[in-house]
């Protein structure tokens, strides 16, 4: 719920790069120096449906980079499908 409030506020949308924690100082380095970081925190994204925490920082950066070229609703909506095809599926769903 706090999650869809934010969404409501805008200072979150549906689909972008996850909030960095506030030890991902290397995480958080990389999307500045890509231009990730100007894009609003999402509840899940593009480098969500590509492997998650399976992958390396710099992949999960090049993901968002190409999230940050590809933006659009056309773009949002298959990444929601690819959410709901992983979740029914339990494909990379560890807990």
């Amino acid at each position: 719920m706090k999650k869809l409030i934010t969404i409501i506020k805008g200072e979150m949308v549906f689909f972008g790069p996850r909030p960095a924690l506030y030890n991902q100082e290397d995480l958080m380095a990389l999307r500045v120096a890509d231009n990730v970081h100007t894009l609003k925190p999402g509840i899940s994204g593009w480098a969500q449906v590509n492997g998650r925490d399976e992958i390396s920082i710099e992949e999960k950066v090049a993901y968002e980079v190409e999230y940050l070229k590809r933006k659009s609703f056309l773009f949002d909506l298959k990444i929601c499908i690819l959410i709901f095809t992983k979740v029914v599926g339990r494909h990379d769903v560890k807990h």
